[in-house]
């Protein structure tokens, strides 16, 4: 590996485990409560957002940016709170319909820009490969931040309070990572340990991390796109430990 991959791939991996590090446990809650689709529905919520700032043309002002996703993210948060409470018994099929009106909303916004395909592409599958050193630090003060305060006060969080925790963490995610990226570090970790008794938080950031680690190396050594590879690699790190588990 030359010095050029090791600058690049360095900080990638750095913002996985950024990522992985509030993601595990909200995965594990997210599993836990029965809202597997929430995360994808405020991800791409999120995501809305930024397409919602870039129709305006605040591209080139990423304060503003994020301050319309986490908006944005927040409004979502508040609105699957309101569904769990409220539509408990068919909250899937309602958040599943969030996502997909996200969806389209924000395809109908980008139907007139002639580079849609390609935001579109960067908003899916993120483009970890150029992580920059200023976002993997806003991103470290907000995992930090959420942590203490998920640390502090998870116990007592209502529904609003673990929806907007959970989308605060997702919208500096989504931008770092990509929508399907988010969701596979939310789910395949805590999905491989959910029979583990003992030290599953362990083995759930050993399956992210080797996700990363695998992917990120793949990605570069096979010319492949890399969020894709990611998702694919912590995949099979999951499915490995599954049956590792059900033989034991």
């Amino acid at each position: 590996m030359n010095t050029l991959e090791l600058d690049i791939l360095l900080p990638a991996f750095l913002a996985g485990l950024l990522v992985l590090t509030t993601h595990i446990p909200f995965g594990m809650r997210v599993l836990q409560r029965g809202v597997i689709f929430a995360d994808l529905a405020v991800a791409q919520i999120a995501g809305l957002g930024v397409v919602i700032a870039g129709s305006l043309g605040l591209a080139e002002q990423p304060l503003l940016v994020q301050l319309i996703a986490a908006g944005s993210a927040l409004g979502g948060a508040a609105l699957l709170a309101w569904i769990e409470r409220n539509a408990a018994e068919v909250k899937e099929a309602y958040i599943g319909l969030s996502f997909v009106l996200a969806a389209c909303i924000g395809i109908l916004l980008m139907s007139r820009d002639v580079h849609a395909g390609e935001h579109l592409k960067d908003l899916l599958v993120g483009q970890i490969l150029w992580v920059n050193d200023s976002q993997l630090i806003a991103t470290a003060l907000l995992t930090a931040a959420l942590l203490v305060v998920w640390k502090l006060f998870r116990q007592r969080l209502g529904h609003f309070g673990f929806y907007a925790l959970f989308a605060l963490a997702i919208t500096a995610s989504v931008q770092l990572v990509g929508i399907y990226l988010v969701f596979a570090s939310l789910i395949v970790p805590a999905l491989a340990t959910y029979r583990q008794q003992k030290r599953r938080y362990l083995f759930a950031f050993a399956v992210g991390i080797t996700g990363y680690a695998l992917g990120l190396l793949t990605s570069v050594w096979f010319d492949l796109p890399t969020g894709a590879t990611v998702v694919c690699a912590m995949a099979l790190g999951g499915a490995a430990l599954l049956t590792v588990q059900t033989r034991a």
